[in-house]
């Protein structure tokens, strides 16, 4: 089949909840991949973060086929090795104490959701139960994740949404104080937003709230499904941030290509879980554990301080291209802030017919390569950038 007939039988047969972009993908290794034309890209997108390796990782696909021929999948009423040994990487890597696994970023901000709610209401009643994150937030399209998004744009037809949750101007300190109560169980933020903009949380103010609730004993929930796992150039981003948050989310880039997310929990959350108070079928998958396994080895310290370095380079070399106003983010999480009189989707598609994939974030670029991708492979993607920006007519 050609890419034609691939986006046909698509537009037939598949629910139309995307609008994708004019490129069908057929396969791809490392930071390339090739359409059903034979048409080869540069990859900045990674799956939108999931590809944390590249397409194909050769380790990663390896450990994943030895997981799929060895234990498939069986019962979360059993126990199996990968799972408790990608659970003790994650532990012994960070300050967290218990970890549940999960399927997707929106299912472990679920997790994170009804762990709040039982902590406060089993040590303060049931009337504590409000959760309390910023607008411009980007939680998950679950009706409660939905909820707590801090963007009107996703809440629209979707009434009556689920109950208990508030939000706060972001980098606005005396707002959150405004709208936390004496209901509410948590505080949730992401430390770059990157649905709403690629844009980094300043530090102070993630400080002076993480504080607050911890003097008030007030869970704090760090949301890192996009910034998580090595994206920042830490193993997590709130590292950047020189504190230790209750809960943390993550998803995306710790699977390296298939679905897995987690919650972490901390001394004062791991136990407030017990049999039956939450549950999953798929989460915890051998077979995806392992290869998450794979992930979480090659994020050496000396790996993590290259993502900054690249991340650093590109935001130079982004810097200098024409029609460019800013570039934010953090190491390999990166949105390229146009002058106003482009549109990012213009420059997307332009970029694609090139043979780059980039995606957008509001009214910026966004960029999320393959963690290990090589310089040679950022050059080669932003001379594609360059050109099109050079060649954009007002």
């Amino acid at each position: 089949m050609n890419n034609s007939e691939i986006k046909e039988r698509d537009k037939k047969y598949v629910c139309n909840t995307y609008n994708r972009f004019n490129v069908a993908l057929k396969q791809g290794k490392g930071c390339e991949c090739t359409d059903f034309n034979g048409k080869t890209y540069i990859d900045f997108t990674s799956g939108i973060g999931v590809n944390s390796i590249g397409f194909c990782n050769e380790k990663w696909a390896k450990a994943v086929y030895e997981g799929l021929t060895t234990l498939s999948h069986t019962s979360n009423l059993f126990y199996t090795s990968p799972c408790g040994e990608l659970a003790e990487k994650l532990c012994v890597n960070t300050h967290f104490k218990k970890v549940f696994f999960a399927n997707s970023g929106a299912e472990a901000n679920e997790g994170a959701i009804k762990c709040a709610r039982k902590y406060s209401q089993d040590k303060y009643g049931k009337s504590r139960y409000e959760i309390l994150s910023l607008v411009n937030s980007f939680h998950g399209r679950t009706i409660s994740t939905l909820s707590m998004t801090g963007q009107n744009v996703f809440h629209d037809k979707y009434n009556p949404l689920t109950e208990g949750f508030n939000y706060a101007e972001a980098n606005n300190f005396s707002d959150v104080i405004a709208k936390i109560t004496n209901n509410t169980a948590a505080v949730i933020m992401e430390l770059v937003q990157g649905e709403g903009g690629v844009i980094k949380l300043n530090s102070d103010f993630v400080k002076s709230v993480y504080n607050y609730c911890k003097e008030n004993d007030i869970l704090f929930i760090v949301d890192e499904v996009q910034t998580g796992i090595g994206r920042t150039g830490k193993l997590f981003a709130y590292e950047h941030f020189n504190i230790e948050p209750d809960i943390v989310t993550c998803a995306k880039g710790i699977g390296g290509g298939l679905p897995l997310g987690a919650v972490l929990f901390n001394d004062k959350t791991q136990n407030v879980f017990g049999y039956s108070d939450h549950a999953t079928t798929f989460g915890g998958n051998p077979a995806i554990c392992k290869g998450a396994l794979v992930v979480l080895d090659t994020l050496t310290e000396e790996f993590l301080y290259e993502i900054t370095e690249k991340g650093n380079y590109i935001k130079e070399q982004v810097t200098k291209m024409p029609h460019v106003k800013s570039v934010s983010g953090l190491g390999l999480m990166l949105g390229v802030e146009l002058a106003d009189y482009i549109n990012a989707k213009d420059i997307v598609n332009s970029c694609i017919e090139s043979g780059l994939l980039i995606l957008t974030a509001k009214t910026k670029l966004r960029f999320l390569p393959p963690l290990n991708i090589s310089y040679e492979e950022i050059d080669k993607g932003l001379s594609v950038l360059k050109d099109v920006l050079n060649n954009y007519k007002k």
